[in-house]
């Protein structure tokens, strides 16, 4: 299809942002739980963080915080903003939206029986302050991606969790080619729960009429689920021809490397050894949870901040480059309010390769429209949100009033 390529779209970061500390298993945030949150630097954060993108010569888009507090699910558990005992009250008003990766699986109209792209949201079921998202996601996608080019999917059905496109990943010759999807799914975590299941990724594969023979489900390793990587996104990245990935990523990264080169000869396989940079390490700096995207400089990773502060990691990386690796550019970004709270710049996005004309233009974004959202971040945001500070009443009324006034902005007025 002509015009088509990839676009990112970014989770602008909700006026609730809090350390609550709802996510067992995501380290950063359970360590930072009780820590006053900053939601109008976060916002910004994110914003510059999109402006660097639209630099490299990507396509951007956005996605919009979801109503916090979710009143529609208070309301199904028989109780308000107002009488909320504390443990739900902040489950409602979790920003955890922002990380679009989570938003839904998505596979190109290339890969697809029906030559449609298709999107099915995730149902986030294993956390209850993620769960009541699916809805709102669900509103946006049908509006973004109204044109007839795409299907919408509503999400798999409960117990089978199913976390979206962090657990998902494409190998292809050029981003309008067919590829190779890579759904990778969760047995054990130890103490931690394995969030994405293989009942879901084969639902989600069979919903969007992948080529069974064009389509592998890959066991992440126990072990890094143990060490933090509630994700596969917090271990390994793929992008056209690349697959960036720690050396334990994967329960059999041996077995995967080889149905891998067998599907997609041109695969180059980026490894990166536990010698070299431990995996509690590659997670605590988050060095797969990066953007890893084509740019006419060459393939480029787009890191936190965290990742240049670590000597292995970084010392890792400019050896990578030096060396002529695959990866030819790093590019470093700051979202440290998100990191702070688990999610780095691979979180903040969710991929869809389309012709961004088929997309409803309130979506996407360039340097003009990310100023006037930027202006009502500055005006509306909450400067700070202190833990205990969550289920006061004049911060929902400031939180809900700031979305709307964002709401006007976008002319999005059908989400309110």
């Amino acid at each position: 299809m002509a015009g088509v390529v990839e676009i990112n779209f970014d989770g602008i970061v909700g006026p609730s942002h809090n350390y609550a500390g709802l996510s067992p298993g995501n380290l950063a945030a359970t360590r930072n739980a009780g820590a006053t949150a900053h939601p109008r630097a976060a916002a910004l954060q994110g914003i510059a963080k999109m402006r660097a993108n639209l630099a490299l010569g990507l396509t951007q888009g956005i996605l919009l915080p979801h109503p916090r507090p979710d009143r529609i699910w208070l309301n199904d558990l028989a109780t308000d903003p107002l009488a909320a005992p504390p443990h739900l009250l902040a489950q409602a008003m979790s920003a955890s939206a922002m990380w679009a990766a989570n938003a839904a699986t998505v596979s190109p109209a290339a890969d697809t029986a029906d030559g449609r792209c298709h999107l099915t949201v995730a149902n986030l079921v294993t956390m209850p302050h993620r769960s009541h998202e699916w809805r709102a996601t669900l509103a946006q996608l049908r509006i973004a991606f109204a044109h007839p080019h795409f299907a919408v999917h509503g999400p798999v059905p409960a117990p089978f969790g199913d976390e979206g496109a962090a657990n998902h990943m494409r190998l292809c010759d050029g981003h309008g080619g067919a590829g190779i999807e890579v759904f990778v799914y969760g047995r054990s975590g130890g103490a931690f729960p394995a969030r994405q299941s293989e009942e879901a990724s084969r639902a989600v594969a069979r919903r969007h009429g992948l080529d069974p023979a064009r389509t592998l489900f890959v066991e992440q390793s126990p072990a890094a689920i143990a060490a933090g990587a509630f994700h596969n996104d917090v271990v390994a990245v793929a992008n056209e021809r690349v697959l960036f990935a720690h050396e334990h990523a994967f329960a059999d990264p041996a077995g995967f490397h080889d149905d891998l080169r067998r599907l997609f000869p041109a695969v180059e396989i980026v490894e990166v050894p536990a010698a070299a940079v431990s995996l509690e390490e590659a997670i605590a700096a988050y060095l797969f949870n990066a953007q890893l995207v084509s740019t006419p400089a060459g393939m480029t990773l787009v890191l936190p901040g965290e990742a240049r502060a670590s000597e292995p990691v970084w010392r890792w990386l400019q050896a990578h480059v030096a060396g002529n690796g695959p990866i030819r550019r790093l590019d470093v970004v700051d979202v440290r309010e998100s990191m702070a709270n688990g999610g780095g710049p691979a979180c903040l996005r969710l991929r869809v390769v389309a012709d961004p004309t088929t997309i409803d233009p309130r979506f996407l974004v360039d340097g003009y429209r990310l100023d006037r959202i930027a202006a009502v971040i500055d005006a509306n945001w909450p400067e700070t949100i202190a833990a205990t500070a969550i289920g006061d009443p004049p911060l929902i009324a400031t939180v809900e009033a700031a979305r709307l006034a964002l709401l006007d902005v976008l002319d999005l007025r059908e989400l309110a």
